[in-house]
């Protein structure tokens, strides 16, 4: 009854996780109460996961990349290293090396938050479609991570469990030569065959990328109209689903704010669905001067069009436009979003916003200026440098690369090494503590924390025992190397509908059981399960993947073409690597 309980549970998460109908921390704490409430966990075991020394690693992580992020250093960096090569080919090969180098020693969904603006700047620059790029930025910065034990937190995830089940700890750079070889591996498939696996989506005008076109039209407030002396946002116009997206007023264009008032004679550029424009004709005191006009009306003047990204912690996250009040805390007026292939320039108020979101916004110079440091998003396609704390970032950086060392070295552990660091920098003031608690992943260290646990009632109840004994069955005639290959292969379909920490998580019991029966070495079963996770690149999901799918524009089938033979690739690398420098 255990047995069937916890792979009931299981099975319900991958579904839950797949469907995404309900949020992965909820998901997870749900079946750590249930597992807890039927005694197959204790609470101890329930909650130890949680408090992981590497839980704290990975806490710590989030906090010092974030300062080095925040101080623009390595905005400037990056900015400064993508300027330097011309050729196309050779420019997407030193973005790659630039990418995998940073995302080896941090988050990588933060690395490609960070290098997607300045990569797409140079994109236009050496007219390049952003879709031959920003993918294989994305392959990198996960391929990177496979060089350290901080590059991923799958890394830290594993690590942390192989730990607490009495294996010797990973070593920081234990498999760095291994995860240097799938790295170089992965970025010279994508090269060699850049032309053909990458799509070439040509950039178009915004009002035809984003299909507003047809709903702009222009219209007068007449000297009788009742609309005159209202406030913009709370007017009789406002109740209608109609965007205002600029005035001109006595030959003066402005984009409206909360305190602007309507005026007789003054024009009105709006945006909005045919239905409502029938209500603005037939309202007294407007007049419409145009059904439909060019998009060029969008622009002119000081008033200007750019698209943002949804970064990794921002708050708009789960938030829509009108909860937090977008337009009066940014200035900025929202004309469309596009999301995986999804585009929306209507009722898009009440969207929830999420990781990789883009938004077509319009405002002046100057509020374009006023946001370009935001935390909240990030401008694409703009290529100068955010402000740089040139001071403060390279005291973080220093704080950093000694955290590494000392943790790397043994001489601290690597749990105290790293949040000393953060603390450090907290204390430097590169980052405060309110914008610490906000850049860190709850979601992610409740999922590994809660996957770490959900392993031990695989132990505990004899679900692991019992599928290994399963695979062992159906693989063990033809060698302990096919059972091996058969768990990587499990872990790497696993990770297309889970994240790669969950889906490592879940298969690792079961291997290491596996490995017992064998009588083999559970080390090479587990970082061959690690890196296996870690080379997924067939689907989407992974979160730096969600980050260029809208910048890119890219479709879901476009991800398989230029992932499933990376992925293949790397996946008979890794089984000819790992028992090559770990022994079965």
């Amino acid at each position: 009854m255990e047995i069937a309980l916890v792979l009931g549970l299981l099975i319900m998460a991958l579904v839950f996780f797949a469907s995404e109908k309900f949020r992965v921390d909820i998901v997870t704490l749900g079946f750590l109460v249930v597992l807890t409430l039927t005694g197959i966990l204790s609470p101890k075991e329930a909650f130890e996961g949680f408090s992981s020394d590497f839980m704290v690693i990975l806490a710590s992580i989030f906090i010092v990349s974030a300062a080095l992020s925040e101080t623009g250093l390595l905005d400037k960096l990056g900015s400064q290293l993508i300027r330097r090569v011309r050729s196309k080919r050779l420019f997407v090969g030193y973005v790659m090396l630039v990418t995998g180098f940073f995302s080896a020693f941090m988050n990588n969904t933060s690395v490609t938050a960070l290098v997607a603006g300045p990569v797409m700047g140079m994109c236009r620059k050496l007219a390049i479609s952003p879709s031959k790029v920003l993918m294989p930025v994305a392959f990198a910065s996960i391929l990177g991570g496979t060089c350290t034990l901080i590059g991923t937190s799958t890394n830290v995830a594993v690590g942390g469990y192989i730990a607490n089940v009495g294996l010797a700890p990973l070593g920081f750079f234990e498999f760095f030569w291994v995860g240097l070889l799938l790295f170089l591996a992965g970025m010279g498939v994508i090269l060699l065959f850049w032309k053909r696996i990458m799509p070439d989506y040509k950039e178009t005008s915004y009002a035809e990328e984003y299909e507003i076109k047809q709903y702009l039209s222009e219209i007068v407030i007449t000297d009788t109209s009742r609309l005159i002396g209202q406030t913009v946002f709370r007017s009789e116009l406002s109740k209608w689903d109609i965007r205002i997206i600029k005035i001109i007023r006595e030959k003066t264009e402005f984009i409206p704010d909360s305190s602007t008032r309507f005026k007789a004679r003054d024009l009105l550029l709006v945006e909005c669905h045919l239905d409502d424009l029938m209500k603005v004709k037939e309202s007294s005191g407007l007049e419409v001067l145009a059904d439909t006009i060019s998009s060029k009306e969008i622009q002119g003047g000081n008033i200007r069009l750019g698209e943002v990204l949804v970064i990794p912690g921002s708050p708009l996250i789960d938030q829509s436009l009108k909860e937090v009040r977008f337009r009066q805390n940014y200035d900025l007026v929202v004309l469309a979003l596009h999301r995986h292939e999804f585009t929306a320039s209507q009722k898009i108020g009440n969207i929830k916003l999420k990781i990789g979101d883009v938004l077509l916004v319009q405002g002046t110079e100057d509020t374009f200026e006023a946001n370009r440091n935001s935390k909240d998003f990030s401008f694409i396609g703009d290529f100068r440098v955010n402000m740089f704390k040139e001071r403060k970032g390279i005291i973080s950086a220093i704080i950093f690369l000694l955290a590494v060392l000392l943790g790397s070295l043994g001489w601290v552990p690597l749990s105290i090494a790293f949040l000393t660091a953060a603390l450090s920098v907290v204390l430097a003031g590169a980052l405060s503590m309110e914008r610490a608690y906000q850049v860190m992943d709850w979601k992610l260290l409740i999922l590994i924390g809660g996957m770490s646990a959900f392993g031990t009632a695989m132990h505990n109840s004899g679900a692991a025992e019992f599928l290994a004994n399963g695979i062992i069955q159906l693989l063990g005639g033809f060698g302990e190397r096919y059972v091996l290959g058969g768990f990587v292969l499990l872990v790497i379909l696993l990770t297309q509908p889970m994240s790669n920490a969950a889906a490592a998580l879940v298969v690792l019991p079961v291997a290491l059981e596996a490995a017992h029966i064998l009588e083999a070495s559970p080390r090479s079963f587990a970082i061959a399960i690690m890196l296996g996770a870690s080379v997924s690149l067939i689907t989407p999901f992974e979160p730096s993947c969600i980050l260029v799918y809208g910048p890119g524009k890219y479709r879901f089938i476009d991800f398989i073409k230029a992932g499933l033979p990376v992925t293949l690739i790397l996946f008979l690398l890794i089984m000819v690597l790992v028992p090559l420098f770990w022994p079965i």
